[in-house]
């Protein structure tokens, strides 16, 4: 009988995300190299206005870390036509919410207006493209806003450094060795002129995706995107030129220090491909496998039953470039970290050597069906999917499609790829302990 109501949800999540989870586009360039995305959704009276552009910390000069970031924040001071400390007032008393987020890859904007409110939207990012006002007043006001952040979400957060600490030791010569906060030290040396070039060389139409998302006339809108961002010129194309990493042929171990923490960590940590590649979608699917909830083979195993472990997760940590693939564990009591690496190691080999069960791997299948439907379920989710899949994987339809990537993995693929990738001799381990404990 579970077994039944296991493949009718099967057949039930493939059938719902076959049909109703389709998302409808319409994609073009203008003249300055602008990528325009509208998803066009009348169901309800919101409208989102977004752009990614493709620049984060990995572009930064590697004594200028943090200079992405940086701007998220820079480019809310204002512009020639929004004066400073207004952009938020005027989202605000219009109706409507706004963020901006930065990784390693892309730096995205957006805003969430009510429909009658999308002129308003696209000329409040076409402002901050064309006009932004970077002055020195505004660097300082902003540092202090930067460093602020970094002391409450970095400095006095417990184990906040421990991605940091892998990132060092993973990355040697990529710039995914830095961390997207940067050093505060780089950004008080910084220049204006520093600041203005940064802007001028990667704030730049034909480096951005703009997504019109909800509520809105299609022809109408294309006119104002033109009319808006149309005048905009063109900036110089942008040339990456990244350098690869060397293998991990053996083992590296290290240790860091927490002021913050009280408990010891383990973390087991591999390189890997791309997020753009198959592969690193199969290591996605183990990393669920392993940590993908309370049922779990590791929370069940090391939380559950042993209770040697207060946490334990794996995780695929993928990136436009590389990728890290993390085995992470809290240990409970008087259990030795060692210990815990031995116990997810065990379990990294089961996967190398046996395929997993056919149940387990309809489970996984039901997961990331699950997973799917749920990415696709708000206008501002589709808004954000369809700028990332444009800006870092190069094909927007992803948004439609990766699902299909996912159900064609099959259990050999997955033996296969744990051996290919998740060997002793390729990873970093990592004792990330209490400050008390360094001598």
């Amino acid at each position: 009988m579970k077994r039944s109501i296991l493949t009718l949800t099967s057949v039930f999540l493939l059938a719902f995300s076959s049909s109703a989870q389709k998302v409808e586009f319409e994609e073009y360039d203008l003249d300055n190299g602008m990528h325009v995305i509208l998803h066009q959704d009348n169901s309800a009276p919101v409208v989102i206005t977004s752009v990614m552009y493709h620049v984060g910390a990995k572009d930064e000069q590697p004594n200028r870390t943090g200079m992405a970031h940086f701007f998220e924040h820079l480019l809310f001071e204002g512009t020639k036509n929004i004066g400073k400390g207004e952009w938020f007032k005027i989202v605000s008393s219009n109706g409507g919410n706004n963020n901006a987020n930065t990784t390693d890859d892309r730096t995205y904007y957006y805003e969430v207006f009510p429909s009658n409110k999308l002129e308003l939207g696209l000329w409040m990012e076409s402002e901050r493209l064309l006009h932004p006002i970077i002055k020195q007043e505004g660097v300082d006001t902003q540092n202090e806003v930067v460093k602020e952040e970094k002391r409450l979400r970095v400095d006095n957060q417990p184990y906040s450094r421990l991605l940091e600490n892998v990132k060092v030791h993973m990355f040697k010569k990529h710039p995914y060795k830095g961390t997207t906060i940067g050093k505060m030290e780089h950004l008080d040396a910084a220049t204006l002129e520093e600041f203005l070039a940064f802007n001028k060389k990667f704030y730049i139409p034909n480096n951005a995706t703009l997504v019109v998302a909800g509520d809105f006339d299609v022809k109408s809108t294309k006119k104002l995107i033109k009319d808006y961002f149309g005048p905009i010129p063109r900036g110089k194309d942008i040339e990456r030129n990244f350098p690869k990493e060397d293998p991990i042929t053996k083992t590296i171990t290290a240790k860091a220090y927490d002021p913050n923490i009280q408990i010891p960590a383990i973390v087991a940590a591999y390189r890997t491909p791309s997020m753009k590649t198959r592969d690193s979608r199969v290591l996605d699917m183990i990393s669920t496998y392993l940590s993908g909830g309370r049922s779990s083979v590791l929370y069940k195993k090391l939380v559950d039953q042993q209770k040697k472990a207060l946490a334990v997760q794996a995780v695929n940590l993928s990136q436009e470039d590389y990728g890290t693939y993390a085995l992470f564990a809290l240990p409970q009591g008087s259990n030795k970290v060692q210990d815990l690496l031995k116990e997810m190691d065990a379990e990294i080999v089961k996967i190398q050597t046996d395929l997993i069960s056919e149940k387990d791997y309809q489970k996984l299948q039901n997961q990331f069906e699950n997973r799917f439907v749920s990415s696709n379920s708000s206008v501002q989710g589709i808004a954000n999917s369809l700028a990332r899949y444009n800006v870092l994987y190069g094909d927007t339809n992803l948004i439609n499609t990766e699902i299909d990537i996912y159900r064609s993995i099959t259990r050999e693929e997955i033996r296969e790829i744990a051996k290919k990738y998740l060997n002793p001799n390729q990873r970093l381990v990592l004792e990330y302990l209490p400050e008390s404990q360094k001598k």
